[in-house]
């Protein structure tokens, strides 16, 4: 299958946000990373094909293949958490969604729900890890510092920390005066892994807010814990915030931070994954999340 910062987070203590920020520097500055944009997905597509193309990825990167950053988007699709997935009636409000044509799944990294249309833009990083380190607050703090400078253009008040009620809750999130349009969450096999984030950059940010709080209210069968309590007026679209005109334009802006941070960073080489390979591992995925 072929699928074509500014940040006020406070470094973690004994390291300066200067010193975190050329490390990462030193770290990323000879990365021969290979952008891939995969176009708007088809309607009626199914959502977890993205996630499987990333999954094989994945394990290339791991055995040597160059690093990836995967830009997507999907045009109708509901995504769920794992935690998700283990709530009382979260089979039924699954079903109640697919059955409005919206494509649904599971996915294999952390975080929770997340409704996506033409207007949320995907990006996924995936990096090599043959020292099998672990270092998730950098590799965090590194994904919302792109989005964040990807922002500035527009804006530079994008601040990083949970927003209290938005969803797919965590440290974080990325924001404009309060209201969050990005979460990050991160994905580890044995010799890669993968930092993925959601960014809204069109429509209204309340209106998903609204869609996910419909699934956890159906999906919880009245238990009051478990999941995240979705609160309107948490959530904003970076049209709303920023006046990001499009989609297009947003990624324009990332496709030059990530060029920025990645001086050897490319565009120019073709991914392709075997149509048979994503298949095989979407069906694993499904069968073992959903």
């Amino acid at each position: 299958m072929s699928i074509p910062s500014q940040s006020d987070q406070r470094p973690e203590p004994g390291k300066s946000s200067t010193a975190a920020h050329r490390i990462a520097a030193a770290k990323h500055s000879s990365l021969r990373l290979q952008i891939w944009e995969t176009p708007l997905m088809r309607r009626g597509s199914s959502v977890l094909d993205a996630f499987a193309w990333e999954e094989v990825m994945c394990r290339r990167v791991g055995s040597g293949h160059l690093p990836v950053a995967h830009i997507w988007r999907h045009p109708d699709a509901f995504v769920a958490g794992l935690r998700d997935r283990r709530l009382p009636l979260a089979v039924e409000a699954m079903e109640r969604i697919r059955g409005e044509g919206a494509a649904v799944c599971v996915r294999p990294s952390g975080g929770a729900a997340v409704p996506l249309n033409p207007g949320v833009v995907n990006v996924s990083l995936i990096l090599p890890n043959p020292g099998h380190a672990i270092n998730i607050h950098d590799d965090f703090r590194e994904m919302a510092s792109i989005i964040a400078e990807s922002l500035t253009p527009w804006s530079a008040q994008a601040q990083t920390g949970e927003v209290q009620g938005a969803f797919c809750p965590g440290d974080y999130d990325v924001s404009v005066g309060g209201l969050k349009f990005c979460g990050i969450a991160q994905r580890r096999q044995a010799k890669a892994y993968i930092i993925t984030a959601f960014i809204i950059v069109e429509g209204q940010g309340d209106k998903l807010a609204a869609a996910v709080r419909r699934f956890y209210d159906e999906a919880s069968g009245g238990a009051a814990e478990g999941y995240p309590k979705v609160k309107p007026g948490t959530m904003a679209s970076l049209q709303e915030l920023a006046g990001i005109p499009s989609t297009t334009a947003y990624t324009a802006s990332l496709v030059r931070t990530l060029r920025s941070r990645y001086p050897h960073a490319g565009t120019e080489r073709v991914l392709s994954v075997g149509l048979d390979e994503v298949q095989v591992t979407a069906e694993q995925m499904k069968s073992r999340y959903d």
